[in-house]
């Protein structure tokens, strides 16, 4: 039997990303839906890569496949808040990457969500798996925990 996951702390990540909530990202219960955290970890995460010139995600050669996501809820977030999104690296192959994401309100020390994507870098053209380019195996080493 699994333990049930407890929220983590900023102090456990390495990057930071603000993101601000949309009137639309609210549903009826008066949070924010499930499906927008998954959109949230993927900008972070992605945005990330970007300023800092490891993805290119137009012309780039090398592009990231998800083949694993997963979330953990804790406590709602809502409209008007602005999220930030906590960013680190549990684990680094040679073409993939376990990315975990922590989303806190503004300003909190304890995660109200968590979670983790797993991205599998490949060829634009042959969508094979291929290692890291350099660049990117750079920020990656910076994320790691």
């Amino acid at each position: 039997m699994s333990r049930k996951p407890t929220p983590h702390s900023r102090s456990d990540y390495r990057a930071f990303r603000s993101i601000a909530t949309r009137w639309t990202d609210n549903d009826i219960y008066g949070h924010v839906n499930n499906v927008v955290y998954y959109g949230w970890f993927d900008t972070a995460v992605n945005v990330h890569l970007i300023e800092r010139g490891a993805l290119d995600i137009h012309h780039g050669a090398v592009i990231g496949f998800v083949v694993e996501t997963q979330c953990n809820y804790f406590s709602p977030l809502a409209f008007p808040q602005t999220v930030e999104a906590g960013i680190r690296v549990a684990h680094a192959g040679s073409s993939s990457v376990r990315y975990e994401i922590a989303l806190f309100a503004e300003g909190a020390e304890t995660a109200s969500a968590q979670g983790h994507f797993i991205h599998v870098y490949v060829d634009r053209e042959t969508q094979r798996p291929v290692h890291l380019p350099v660049a990117l195996k750079a920020v990656v080493d910076a994320l790691h925990v």
